[in-house]
């Protein structure tokens, strides 16, 4: 289908007279609704104007009324009051309240023992050594622990206890 110079005034013409998509479609004859509405765009035709009084581009850009309330939702009136602030207090972008930071210092155990790693590639793992891997693996010193694994676990004494805490343990650190 082509839309020679007589179809395009005719389509502006029953556009302008308020007709849908569809009805102009039918009168046209040999297009489709979305033929009409694609040529409409292309040819930036303003929005009709309907019985509301508003074009349909207006009534695509409006935002849409807010849901009435009835009174025995909300019988008491909210007296808006203004922020309080502690003196600490700090403010993201969006808005949230966030209390002062509190800083946290690590401080290792004295007894834990950190294993020497054997420092093995790949392909020198066994079932039976620790698979903890250690460094960057894009970095030409990247290797795995390598020292002997406890039964049923991939990793050493050390690294087991790193890679298998408790749930008390990860909520204590996280806090």
């Amino acid at each position: 289908m082509n839309w020679t110079d007589e179809r395009v005034e005719r389509l502006k013409k029953l556009w302008a007279e308020g007709l849908s998509a569809s009805q102009i479609a039918a009168q046209l004859g040999g297009v489709s609704r979305n033929a009409v509405i694609g040529k409409v765009h292309r040819l930036n035709l303003p929005g009709r104007v309907k019985a509301g009084g508003t074009s349909s581009v207006a009534r695509a850009t409006k935002r849409p009324a807010a849901p009435q309330r009835s009174q025995t939702f909300n019988p008491r009136p909210v007296a808006a009051r203004p922020a309080v602030r502690p003196a600490n207090a700090l403010v993201s972008k969006d808005g949230a309240e966030f209390e002062g930071v509190e800083e946290t210092r690590f401080s290792p155990a004295n007894d834990v023992i950190v294993p020497i790693s054997k420092k093995l590639i790949l392909t020198e793992l066994t079932e039976r050594t620790c698979k903890w891997p250690i460094g960057d693996p894009t970095k030409d010193d990247f290797h795995f622990c390598g020292c002997e694994a406890l039964d049923a676990s991939p990793y050493c004494s050390y690294h087991g206890k790193l890679a298998y805490q408790p749930v008390s343990e990860r909520r204590k650190q996280a806090r």
